[in-house]
């Protein structure tokens, strides 16, 4: 059988994807006041509705985050609700399919950025490293408060909440957010959970919170409309595990029974000096479907999708600047490159403005 092609059809679960090219989640700080999305956000995501599956950016599931701009756009109440039916409702138009990624920030809020006076949570009082933008500037990260095990429950729910706010506004699925060092990837490694309780300790407990998350939106959502995004070796914002590889492929067969979606796994192709590899223990426990992430560019799309190691690719950057980036791929046109100045802006300026190759072209 030959391998699968970039720009192959892909069914899983009762979901069929024009091709095998994914675009990966991105904030972009457009939302506007209410962490409510606009029209603008709309013509984004439209404009990118070639993508086989389009993972939208990080939507925060948390009520008592602040609702200033730029920010990060939320799913908690109606507005927003309403906000990101018309996101769906243009991919659609499009022909476009649309994931909601869910999240919750976990110790990487700042205070200035939470309702009431709250602090910042985690699974323990280990503050991230570095420093986070705030409105008056880059700060220092606060040391969280532990959460205590009622607390979880209460996530968990607003968890849930936001997965019936997505199936309500018309989005494909969810995707809950597990990487890059906000609350569940808090949880998941042992650099930053130190608990001693049921939450921490063996990969099962560390996992705990992930696998209640799961079953909390399945009363919503299907468990095949359902992803789950891992980053086992991103080391941003102080991350770490001193075993990813057997923690991950342990977490990887925790999912497995669980009928999901797909796993979404960062791990850079060009990884830094010492950095192990995890993609082959998370394949050889993980039966479902498997996105890889990381910098691939077409040749290397490509050859992952050859070699088995994964059945999609998803891409971040380059989809930015390129609104058409699987036609300019099947064609092997040039790309346009990204103005990183405007990543987390405000306005159409290196947001809408990128032209298609047809524009480009002419």
């Amino acid at each position: 059988m030959s391998a699968p092609c970039l720009f192959a059809p892909m069914t899983f679960g009762d979901l069929s994807l024009s091709n095998r090219i994914v675009m990966a989640p991105m904030t972009r700080r457009r939302a506007m006041h209410g962490k409510i999305p606009s029209e603008l956000n709309a013509l984004y995501y439209r404009q990118r509705a070639g993508a086989g599956l389009i993972i939208s950016e990080s939507i925060e599931v948390d009520p008592f985050s602040t609702i200033d701009v730029p920010t990060r756009p939320g799913l908690t109440n109606s507005a927003q609700e309403s906000g990101w039916r018309l996101v769906t409702d243009a991919v659609h138009g499009a022909g476009g399919k649309i994931f909601a990624q869910l999240s919750h920030m976990g110790r990487t809020a700042h205070p200035s950025q939470l309702l009431d006076g709250r602090q910042p949570v985690g699974p323990s009082a280990l503050a991230a490293s570095g420093t986070i933008y705030t409105s008056t500037g880059p700060e220092p990260y606060a040391t969280p408060r532990a959460l205590e095990i009622p607390e979880i429950g209460t996530i968990v729910a607003e968890f849930a909440a936001a997965a019936r706010r997505a199936r309500s506004a018309g989005f494909d699925g969810i995707e809950i957010h597990g990487a890059n060092g906000y609350l569940i990837d808090q949880f998941l490694r042992d650099g930053s959970n130190i608990r001693t309780d049921r939450y921490g300790g063996s990969v099962s407990n560390r996992t705990r919170l992930l696998i209640e998350i799961i079953a909390a939106t399945q009363m919503h959502w299907p468990a095949a409309r359902v992803g789950v995004r891992l980053s086992p070796t991103n080391t941003y914002q102080g991350m770490s595990d001193s075993d990813p590889v057997g923690n991950f492929a342990g977490i990887a067969a925790l999912l497995d029974p669980l009928g999901l979606a797909y796993l979404h796994i960062v791990e850079p192709i060009v990884q830094s000096i010492g950095q192990p590899r995890t993609l082959k223990g998370i394949r050889d426990t993980f039966g479902g479907t498997l996105i890889v992430a990381g910098g691939y560019g077409r040749a290397d799309a490509e050859n992952v999708l050859a070699s088995g190691a994964a059945d999609l690719v998803a891409v971040g950057e380059a989809f930015i600047a390129n609104p058409d980036l699987p036609e300019r791929w099947r064609l092997s046109a040039g790309l346009s490159a990204a103005d990183k100045s405007t990543f987390y802006t405000s306005g159409e300026r290196g947001y809408t403005d990128y032209p298609p190759l047809s524009a480009v072209t002419d």
